[in-house]
């Protein structure tokens, strides 16, 4: 299996689209970084417009790990239609090629193939995820330097520089599951198709449509609005949070891990049974 993976892997990373979000990130997180550095100032007094009559903020306000937070909470809504370029084409880049019969014909199962190209998908979601902590927490440290992180959301919360690097990675820790899930449902699609152009369209489609029936204020979705998995995916933010609500994390992270495991199971029944032609 580790050398099934690790061929699986190769082909990845010999594909274009693959480096499509490694460039974007390593483009769009020196951007911020850099605008921040000489307008970071103007960020912090707008966000502290409204208490800054009653309260004194001194010390390194605009450090690394308030820009390391800053862009994690707004690139991760666009993190997912990066991750779909690569899991939309793991089995439809396959029949694209008119490689499908050659890798069934190998003395390997179906259940192997196709749970090889699922973890090295899992794999490149990671390394992904991780050239973004280096880029947005490890890089912003060196160039702002460490200090008390300040999360905006209902209220302010403030964190002590020695209390936030395990938040972090505990954030991106969840942010895996998240990110796998996208994977897994592309993977999914992926397997329905013979263009990776459908699986990475669909993909996209159903996260827009989740993420709007979510925010629509009707009644009559609140019955299905608890079964959408993009409900889930942003509870990293709990972290961020004091006192964290544990319950909720759990609860987030057992969703998206039954849509991870069932995405696969899905994908593959259908691969087992596929009648592949070419």
């Amino acid at each position: 299996m580790v050398t099934l993976i690790g061929i699986e892997l190769s082909k990845i990373f010999r594909k274009w689209r693959t480096y499509i979000g490694f460039i974007a990130i390593g483009a769009i997180v020196p951007i911020v970084q850099i605008a921040l550095f000489y307008e970071g100032d103007s960020y912090i007094n707008m966000a502290l417009r409204n208490v800054k009559e009653n309260f004194v903020f001194v010390g390194n306000l605009m450090n690394g790990y308030l820009i390391g937070h800053f862009i994690l909470q707004a690139l991760y809504i666009h993190i997912p239609f990066l991750i779909v370029l690569v899991g939309g084409d793991l089995l439809a880049g396959e029949a694209t090629s008119g490689t499908y019969r050659m890798l069934i014909t190998r003395p390997i199962s179906r259940v192997s193939l196709l749970t090889s190209k699922y973890i090295a998908g899992i794999i490149y979601t990671n390394m992904l995820l991780l050239f973004l902590a280096i880029l947005s927490v490890g890089l912003s440290l060196l160039i702002f330097g460490d200090g008390e992180l300040l999360v905006f959301r209902n209220k302010i919360y403030i964190f002590a520089a020695n209390d936030v690097l395990w938040r972090f990675v505990l954030a991106y820790g969840f942010a895996t599951l998240s990110l796998s899930t996208v994977l897994g449902l592309s993977f999914l699609f992926s397997s329905l198709v013979e263009n990776a152009i459908g699986p990475i369209v669909a993909t996209m489609a159903v996260i827009i449509i989740f993420v709007i029936l979510s925010a629509l204020p009707i009644e009559a979705l609140s019955a299905i609005k608890p079964y959408l998995f993009t409900n889930y995916m942003a509870e990293w933010r709990s972290f961020f949070t004091d006192p964290i609500e544990y319950g909720k994390i759990y609860t987030a992270a057992g969703v998206l891990l039954a849509h991870i495991i069932g995405f696969y199971l899905i994908t593959l029944f259908l691969f087992t049974r596929k009648d592949i032609l070419s």
